[in-house]
């Protein structure tokens, strides 16, 4: 094999490579080889075709079969004795128009090609002590504990129906209703055994308001306005009026909030149920505080690290990006002009972003690297059952997709390895935590992610 570097401009990279006839030739005797014992022809018995007539009869096939081989392994050969680290997959082109390729598949001429790839660039890392970051602390107050014990306590709400009962707010009211818009059945205005909880807000403006006094047996003329936003357009902004009977008026029973409560929920008491409930609203508030820390980290390696990017790289994340957005603007129904951008304006705004997601991503890949900053099969295992268990009664077929689908598991892996890079930036870095309240990290969070 000759190797010659033909072009070498910036990241990008041209090899002229050439396999001899001879080495094409042993590469073919090899094959033969291989194949003589699991070869049926008419006239020999299994195993004792001789090379040649193998040659005569299958001789083109294999040779292309040969070449597409010797390709695959001389290009992968190169690149690993050149110390080259490619941003993507080279294009690999043959030289030589049909008749010349004719000649190598004969055995007569020497197979070359050209590969082009783009490297990936020399990434100076820089200081991570001189990084100097905030973590936000917020505690979990009596009225943020008390609000969630009343929301668990809600969701083990009972409801006692009761003769003759003026529905009140949290009532739940059962009932048949027909609706029209401008006299006319609308699909989905008639149901039956209807359930609506007053005061819960799910239906539409004014539905539940006509519902507050009925009682069972009752029959009502209620009229509401569908939301202008509302997801069917043919309703949306449509005011319809609906002929309404209860059926029945149930009064909520919410649990008295004590340890026989707790008890119910598996715990032991209700100070345990208060430990776990602040525990669980605490994790909730420094998952957000890091959600905010690690962005503002990735903004100063951003800041830190100046390369030239690879434009292969760019424009397959550009490409990946822009083809989210058009997607969800189709199943939304709205243009670029909705979001008050032209496309030019969007197309520099999302080439931006693109940008960026490359720079940050081999960053943390060659600090990763560096540091020899592995994902273990323990934490990948753990991740993958996380994800099956966010599929209830499809955990199997979970399992096989990440078994069967190349590079679902690298999908997996990639946020388990940025985090342990950003966990480990992190201990070099400066970070000083400062104490606030849940509304003061919220909107920190927010003004974060809007940046």
């Amino acid at each position: 094999m000759q190797i010659t570097e033909t072009t070498s401009d910036g990241l990008k990279r041209t090899l002229k490579v050439v396999v001899g006839a001879a080495e094409l030739a042993e590469r073919m005797d090899k094959r033969i080889d291989e194949l003589k014992d699991q070869l049926h022809i008419k006239g020999f018995r299994k195993g004792k075709v001789p090379p040649a007539h193998i040659k005569k009869v299958y001789g083109k096939s294999l040779m292309t079969e040969v070449m597409e081989k010797a390709v695959n392994e001389t290009s992968s050969q190169a690149i690993a004795e050149r110390k080259e680290r490619p941003a993507l997959r080279p294009d690999i082109a043959l030289e030589g128009d049909k008749d010349a390729l004719e000649q190598v598949i004969d055995g007569k001429a020497d197979l070359a090609y050209k590969m082009t790839f783009e490297v990936l660039p020399e990434i100076a890392l820089g200081d991570f002590s001189i990084i100097t970051l905030e973590r936000l602390v917020a505690t979990v107050d009596d009225e943020t504990l008390a609000k969630a014990l009343d929301e668990i306590a809600g969701r083990s709400t009972t409801y006692a129906a009761m003769d003759g009962r003026a529905a009140e707010t949290g009532d739940r009211v059962t009932i048949n209703f027909a609706g029209k818009i401008d006299g006319e059945a609308f699909d989905g205005g008639t149901g039956e055994g209807m359930a609506v909880v007053l005061g819960q807000g799910g239906t539409i403006p004014g539905f539940e308001d006509g519902l507050l006094g009925i009682k069972a047996g009752d029959n009502r003329t209620i009229t509401a306005t569908f939301p202008e936003a509302y997801p069917v357009a043919t309703l949306a902004g449509k005011t319809a009026t609906f002929e309404v009977t209860a059926t029945e008026v149930a009064k909520s029973e919410k649990p008295v909030i004590d340890d026989e409560f707790a008890k119910t929920l598996g715990l032991e008491n209700l100070e345990k149920l208060k430990e776990a409930v602040t525990s669980q609203i605490k994790g909730e508030y420094d998952g957000a505080a890091r959600m905010k820390l690690k962005r503002e980290l990735l903004d100063a390696l951003e800041k830190m690290h100046t390369f030239e990017l690879p434009p292969s790289l760019v424009d397959f994340e550009f490409n990946q990006i822009w083809g989210q957005l058009e997607r969800t603007l189709k199943e939304q129904g709205k243009t670029l002009a909705d979001e008050g951008k032209t496309e030019d304006e969007a197309r520099a705004e999302y080439r931006g972003i693109a940008e960026r997601r490359v720079r940050l991503g081999l960053v943390v890949g060659e600090i990763g690297e560096r540091n020899k900053i592995q994902v273990s099969q323990d934490e990948l295992r753990r991740a993958l059952i996380e994800q099956a268990r966010r599929f209830p009664g499809q955990e199997k077929m979970v399992y096989e997709y990440f078994e069967k689908t190349p590079g679902a598991l690298a999908e997996l892996r990639a946020p388990i390895f940025e985090d342990k890079v950003v966990d480990f930036v992190l201990e070099k870095a400066q970070v000083a935590e400062r104490k606030v309240s849940k509304d003061e990290l919220m909107k920190a969070v927010e003004a974060a992610s809007e940046a």
